[in-house]
């Protein structure tokens, strides 16, 4: 994680990621919250939740459709919280944990919301909408249009079928970074 150390601007970043692995590690045992819960495969998530801050334009707001346990969004709320964050989840079990990581790592830069994101309402355009492993591009576009600006961008983490969901889409501007399996669509 050292060399990705240059897109992160909080030097307490390292010290939160050691909590926030302490704390899924616990809750993931009891309420299910992610996949694998050993340090490996949660420090894999981590980077891959970081990796595109070294790419991307700054950004002031951004919003994270389907949180889960906090991938990217509350890792990216970690690494930069000068930016005001907004993490959108519609389970109880994951919001409470979001709220307790919050808490614990006093993250006054997030807002934390148990909604379905076409209900999500905002009175100002996020400046960057993400998303990791929650539904197809032009779905994600379609859920998100109403909390979408002029200078809105996107950053959506995709896998192996991002070629086929391109297919007929009209993405104005889009850029594609592949870093081992993963696959960032950014637009």
């Amino acid at each position: 994680m050292e060399d990705l150390q240059l897109t992160i601007h909080d030097s307490q970043f390292l010290d939160r990621c050691e909590t926030f692995i302490k704390l899924l590690q616990q809750w993931g045992k009891v309420h299910n919250l992610s996949g694998s819960l050993d340090r490996e495969s949660i420090m894999a998530n981590i980077e891959d939740s970081i990796y595109p801050l070294g790419f991307v334009e700054d950004f002031g707001s951004f919003l994270d459709v389907g949180t889960g346990a906090g991938f990217p969004g509350l890792i990216i709320a970690m690494a930069r919280p000068e930016v005001i964050g907004y993490l959108v989840e519609p389970r109880a079990k994951r919001v409470a944990f979001l709220h307790f990581v919050k808490s614990t790592l006093k993250l006054d830069n997030l807002t934390i919301l148990q909604k379905r994101v076409e209900d999500v309402k905002l009175e100002s355009p996020i400046e960057l909408i993400t998303s990791r492993a929650v539904t197809n591009t032009k779905l994600l576009l379609d859920l998100t249009e109403h909390m979408s600006g002029v200078h809105t961008k996107y950053l959506f983490y995709k896998g192996s079928v991002l070629d086929d969901e391109l297919n007929g889409l009209k993405i104005e501007g889009k850029k594609i970074v592949q870093h081992g399996d993963r696959k960032y669509l950014y637009f």
